[in-house]
């Protein structure tokens, strides 16, 4: 299959490879490349920060919207100033329910309406969905104009989507969706959003997982977990870890897991990661921090789409595993926690 090779912020990306374009359409540049189109922070002037997140993801001769952000009118303006063409998208996939990540929906649709929209499936979900008229209990004693459907429902019942006529197909778990590129399932136990399903994007390449996380919702660790399965290799992390409320021990932890557990080689954090989480990767990972502001094009090499063999590293085992559980258990691993207590110290001083 063909697929990117090593991520490098300064690589070149000149070196293009030409893919045929669907009937009728002129054939777009070959890239391979992550290009950030909302975020709430970023340098370029021409574009508009706000809270959500949306990601153009280009490899393998894909062109792949990831979230389409807060707000339908920044988010067209964004795309614009990129000079993103939304008509020669492969598809659209959308990681949760939660608006920051998918208001921009319309703007899409008034430009591709028939475009392959991915969204995780849930029970009377706005995506739409269906469920068997057996779930709910009946009563034959009642007439028939007290019964639902007058006592004879269809044997399953569909429910709509807030988006009529889009083309939608709903994801209910980890599902391969185009070689090298699948779609992890998983569902959130967190407290306030429990029961939220959740996909991110993994994509198997010759250096490993390039894994494109919205906003992280059953937890970051569980996302890498899961693209693990997958290939351990696991080369790149960009989106949101949803970090971004969360206490210096509970992101410390996450860091080690990242760093030194999956023995992640870059990340490009960002939406709500968090701005102490920012600080923690940058800490721990150098220059194999990725920095990932709105407008940011992260370069995926200039290999994509060669035969070489996808990347592989060595499956993760249980004394890696008893190696994190013992390293979570240290109060502050990167200093964090010490630092913090050092300032707190020099300020009453």
């Amino acid at each position: 299959m063909k697929v990117l090779s090593t991520v490098v912020i300064v690589a070149s990306i000149s070196s293009l490879i030409s893919i045929a374009a669907p009937a009728g359409a002129a054939a777009p540049e070959s890239k391979s490349q992550i290009t950030i189109l909302y975020d709430a922070f970023g340098t370029d002037p021409s574009m508009t920060k706000d809270w959500g997140f949306s990601a153009l993801v280009e490899v393998a001769g894909k062109r792949v919207l990831f979230d389409t952000g807060n707000d339908a009118n920044i988010f067209a303006a964004n795309v614009n100033a990129k000079g993103v063409d939304l008509k020669t998208l492969d598809f659209v996939v959308l990681s949760h329910r939660h608006s920051d990540h998918m208001a921009g929906l319309n703007y899409v649709l008034s430009v591709n309406p028939t475009v392959k929209i991915y969204a995780p499936k849930e029970g009377f979900g706005i995506y739409g969905s269906s469920l068997p008229s057996s779930f709910y209990r009946k009563d034959e004693a009642l007439p028939p104009e007290m019964r639902y459907y007058g006592g004879t429902p269809p044997q399953v019942m569909k429910f709509g989507a807030a988006w009529g006529g889009a083309n939608f197909e709903l994801i209910d778990k980890t599902t391969e969706i185009a070689p090298g590129m699948t779609l992890i399932a998983l569902v959130s136990d967190a407290v306030g959003t429990k029961e939220l399903k959740e996909l991110s994007l993994a994509i198997n390449t010759p250096d490993g997982v390039v894994l494109v996380v919205g906003c992280s919702h059953p937890g970051i660790e569980k996302i890498v977990e899961a693209a693990a399965a997958i290939n351990p290799k696991i080369h790149l992390i960009a989106g949101g870890f949803h970090l971004v409320v969360a206490p210096d021990d509970v992101i410390a932890k996450a860091v080690v897991a990242l760093k030194d557990t999956f023995k992640v080689e870059s990340v490009a954090p960002g939406h709500c990661t968090g701005e102490p989480t920012f600080a923690a990767l940058k800490k721990a990972f150098g220059d194999r921090y990725l920095y990932a502001g709105l407008g940011t094009t992260l370069p995926l090499g200039s290999n994509a789409g060669s035969d070489k063999r996808r990347g592989e590293g060595p499956a993760l085992h249980q004394d890696d595993l008893a190696t994190y559980r013992r390293l979570a258990r240290r109060e502050d691993p990167f200093g964090i926690l010490q630092a913090q207590r050092l300032r707190t110290r020099g300020s009453q001083l």
